[in-house]
Formats: C-alpha cells, structure tokens, sequence
C-alpha cells in the first residue's frame, strides 16, 4: 500500500478543542501533553464533549516545559496562569479509580460556566496515559477512504475527522482497510505501532467539532452498515494501537503494513 499521514490530532485538555500539529514525538504511553488534563463533575467522574457538548469550543494551551496553561473561549475571554495543583484526591475515569489533582485558579469556574453545570479541571496522573484506553490504545487510526464511506451512508458531501479524535487521519488506503490491520504491526512515519483493536463509537461523533451541538446521525449510520462486522467494540470506526517503537510522525509521513 501506498499510504501517508494526512493529520495529526492532540488535545491538551480532553474534551476541549482539538489541536493539529505538523509532526509530533509517538511515546510508548502516546504523544506526551496529549489529555494531560481531563474534567470532572460532582461525583469526581470524568466528563466529556459527550456528555457536555461545548466543551469543544474552547482551546486549551499547554506549556509543560514553562508550567503553564490558557483555556480560550469562543467568547474572547481567556483564563491562564502557571499550574498549581491541589491534594490528590479519588476520581474515576471510564470507571478505573485514579488519584489525581486538581488545578487551581479560575479554570474550573469558567469550564463550569460554559457547560451550566459544577465541574473541575484535574491533572492526569503521570502513571495513566491520558488516552482513553491508555498505553495499550495509545493512538489511534483512521483513514480518509472510510471517513467518505460513512459520508457517503449519511448522504453527506464530507464528514469532519475531527469528529472522530483520532490521533493519526490517513489517506491512501481503501474503506476500513484499516480493520484488516488488527494483530499486526504497522510503520507510521518514524514510529511503529501493533493495532491491538476497533474504536467503539459514542454519541460524541454525533456534535459538531467546533460548537458541540448534535447535527449528524453518525452512530446510526454505522449501525446501518457496520453493525454486522467483527469488531472488538460496537459500531466500529477506526482503530486503536500500541506503541512498539516509539517516534517522531510528521504529516506526509509514509504508513506501512509491516
């Protein structure tokens, strides 16, 4: 196969707006300040732009080195300052307890203000990756060809990736090809990946990228068409790998089924 990496998507805090570097370093536990930060709500759960739509339209910068963070707003404001981080306390994330810290300042008030709801801005710890199913799916796939497969299911012209948060958007593959590519290992730029699964898809491919609003039935157009198809998640729609050699990926790197 000929195939190349067409974008690359990272987001300092989970949920928030995606970022779309030209190149990035590809750990073992994901590219690092990837969902160095997640949200919780009153019961100290991870939250989401699943269950809290406009989450999306906020950005967040991330200074590691400086320590350092800026959430901006879609209405100009914006909340920054150096990271002070509280007491470690319990949090479940996707149910799995954790401890983590929470980060002080004015961050949480103004992400509480923009959903309506009490929420906190929490540090991920440094054991956990921050990536939903950790070092094991430590980045995710997905090719241009099947992003137009389902547009062309929903009676779209195009259908955003960004929907989707996944790390790697390729181009040069046919529709899922992507899905033969489980068990084996693959060259990503100068990185090499073992796909260990599908991605399972949620009511979040269903909001819009930059508002959080639900305007497309992405989940019922899978299930029209891939709800019959081996997968190791329901609704398949990508997939999630490992890291065997950790690297750097630039956009325009070549993809090679090893």
């Amino acid at each position: 196969m000929s195939a190349r990496v067409t974008r690359i998507s990272v987001a300092p805090v989970k949920g928030l707006s995606l970022h779309h570097p030209e190149a990035v370093e590809l750990a073992k536990d994901g590219v690092p300040g990837d969902r160095a930060f997640f949200i919780i709500d009153e019961n100290n759960e991870m939250v989401s732009a699943t269950r809290l739509g406009p989450l999306v339209s906020a950005t967040a910068e991330h200074d590691a080195e400086a320590g350092t963070l800026a959430i901006r707003f879609a209405d100009g404001t914006t909340v920054a300052g150096a990271i002070e981080l509280g007491e470690p306390e319990a949090v479940k994330f996707f149910g799995l307890g954790l401890e983590a810290r929470s980060v002080q300042g004015d961050y949480s008030a103004a992400l509480s203000e923009l959903v309506g709801k009490p929420v906190r801005l929490v540090e991920t710890p440094g054991k956990r990756a921050g990536v939903d199913r950790g070092a094991y799916g430590a980045a995710t796939l997905i090719s241009r060809a099947s992003l137009e497969r389902l547009a062309e299911q929903l009676g779209e012209d195009e259908v955003d990736g960004r929907r989707f948060r996944m790390t790697f958007e390729i181009d040069g593959v046919e529709p899922h090809a992507e899905d033969g590519w489980i068990d084996r290992e693959v060259r990503v730029g100068g990185a090499t990946v073992r796909i260990g699964g599908n991605v399972g898809r949620c009511a979040l491919t269903t909001r819009n990228p930059e508002t959080g609003v639900v305007d497309l039935k992405t989940l019922h157009a899978l299930g029209e068409y891939r709800d019959e198809v081996p997968t190791s998640e329901p609704l398949p729609f990508g997939v999630h790998a490992s890291v065997v050699t950790p690297g750097r990926v630039a956009v325009g790197d070549a993809v090679e089924l090893l």
